[in-house]
């Protein structure tokens, strides 16, 4: 719903009045819904009105929504033309509100709610709870740009992206990928309202997974798998869209084991387990049953798979690296669970974990996957995300990671990656990185750094491109990076590990929790 208050003497001169239009959808890959020249596709009808309210009824295609305007004072609607409305008031002063419903509104109860109050109440509410930083004591001239952004992403994070399913890539902006939305970016959009103490926020899209639980064990199923293979393009349905790279890619599958852990350590309670654990176990299943066993070498590999950088191939990719250090976390915190519910550590679960392959590495750098020599000479492999960072960065040490082969990996990185071919959440990865191995000043380097898909508009928009000038896993990852930057993460002694302690970056924060 949307409230409007008008003061003005250009009303009653009859030079200020409301206009209501609606296209029609446009069917693009990227859909503004700005499509005015094909007004016989749909239709805008006056379905109910009286001296205070106007309802319109729109039909596009197979959907129905209805427009409830309501006002205070004189005014009257007409109809222009199809699919325009003009709201004429009349005095200087004028109140209405306009709102949208997928059923129609009922006649008893087409009141006025006060918007602007119940708006002020809830945003009140959102900014005194939760987690805060504030740079105001720092003399970095980076500072006050870095908190514009992270002030912004965290309003345009709670209207995008809390609502009861896992948003897409443009939120609520516009549609992209045809209105699909990918479950390996859900990370990117809602680990941060654990992070910032609004693990409420999380919930809200984790039980689509319950829906979704049928169709992705259905897809397990037939590939021959245990457990549940959670799809990478979807919609409310669950039903799993094409795509050429979608059906090969498995790192949207440990997520759902790492938003079930967050909401644990946020509220460590037998009701949390009781709730997600058959879904935690079910992830697991999925995660086992699909590493291969290479006999000769005694090892777990991951193979025919596309990986997150997505330039790699499937047919010739085995053992990414974000991937391997994703299952090995993964599947030990699935452990955790069967434990905390009183079971046994699953034998073959442990066997994987403790013969997953380490990160192969060539020449002190770790490779974007095992089969990938020319990682480092071919562009095709130093495009898009450089994902390798993920494996200690995203995730936390473990036995798979080197960390000085990492921190020579991150260098180069930094100093030779194409970073005019990457995406808005490659920087707070970056970052991560950086902040785990040590290494504050190239994290803060890396949030900030001056490149296109590292843009944030001045509504705070992470801008991609002309195709995407919104881009909220941008947005989403900056918050994560600076929770991390500031608060940590488990096992970590340094106070406030991402930022340098060279006097210019005097941070204070509250209320944030630590990373894993």
């Amino acid at each position: 719903m949307i409230e409007a208050q008008i003061s003005s003497s250009l009303i009653i001169q009859h030079q200020l009045k409301i206009s209501l239009r609606f296209p029609y959808a446009t069917g693009n890959h990227a859909d503004d819904a700005t499509d005015w020249d094909h007004p016989e596709k749909h239709t805008t009808t006056i379905y109910d009105s009286d001296s205070h309210f106007c309802i319109l009824k729109r039909v596009l295609d197979g959907d129905t929504y209805f427009v409830n305007i309501q006002w205070k004072g004189d005014a009257e609607v007409k109809e222009k033309e199809a699919h325009y409305f003009i709201l004429e008031p009349q005095g200087d002063q004028f109140k209405f509100t306009c709102s949208f419903s997928k059923e129609a509104p009922k006649k008893e109860n087409a009141i006025m709610d006060d918007v602007i109050t119940l708006a002020s109440d809830y945003w009140q509410n959102f900014w005194k709870n939760g987690g805060a930083i504030d740079f105001s004591q720092c003399t970095d001239s980076r500072a006050s740009e870095l908190e514009r952004r992270i002030i912004l992403s965290q309003y345009l994070m709670a209207i995008q992206c809390a609502g009861d399913l896992p948003p897409q890539e443009t939120g609520l902006t516009y549609n992209s990928w045809y209105g699909k939305f990918h479950l390996e970016m859900h990370w990117w959009h809602a680990v941060h309202f654990a992070l910032w103490n609004r693990t409420e926020l999380l919930e809200r899209s984790l039980d689509w997974y319950n829906k979704a639980y049928d169709n992705a064990k259905s897809i397990a199923k037939r590939q021959g798998f245990d457990g549940v293979r959670w799809m990478k393009m979807t919609d409310p349905s669950s039903i799993e869209a094409p795509s050429g790279v979608g059906s090969f890619l498995i790192w949207q599958q440990p997520h759902f084991i790492y938003f079930a852990e967050l909401v644990y350590r946020s509220n460590p309670s037998d009701e949390v387990l009781n709730k997600y654990k058959d879904l935690v176990q079910a992830t697991a299943e999925f995660m086992y049953s699909f590493a291969d066993y290479d006999s000769i070498n005694n090892r777990y590999i991951l193979q025919g798979i596309i990986p997150a950088q997505e330039t790699l191939r499937a047919n010739e990719t085995v053992n990414p690296p974000f991937e391997l250090a994703y299952w090995h976390w993964g599947l030990e915190v699935a452990q955790k669970w069967l434990e905390r519910s009183g079971k046994e550590r699953n034998k073959e679960w442990d066997e994987l974990i403790n013969k997953l392959s380490p990160l192969k590495e060539l020449d002190g750098l770790y490779l974007a996957s095992e089969d990938a020599v020319d990682t480092y000479k071919d562009v095709r492999f130093t495009s898009d995300h450089p994902a390798v960072l993920g494996a200690l960065g995203i995730l936390p040490k473990s036995n798979l990671v080197d960390d000085e082969l990492m921190k020579n990996t991150l260098d180069w990185i930094l100093k030779n990656w194409n970073w005019d071919h990457t995406w808005g959440w490659d920087y707070p990865m970056t970052a991560m990185c950086a902040a785990r191995l040590g290494q504050p000043e190239k994290a803060v380097d890396a949030l900030l750094m001056n490149k296109r898909t590292n843009t944030y508009l001045v509504n705070g928009h992470n801008y991609q491109d002309d195709r995407l000038r919104v881009y909220l896993p941008g947005n989403g990852g900056l918050l994560i990076a600076v929770a991390m930057m500031c608060a940590g993460w488990d096992g970590n002694k340094v106070e406030i590990p991402g930022f340098p302690k060279d006097s210019t970056w005097n941070v204070v924060w509250e209320d944030l929790a630590v990373l894993p």
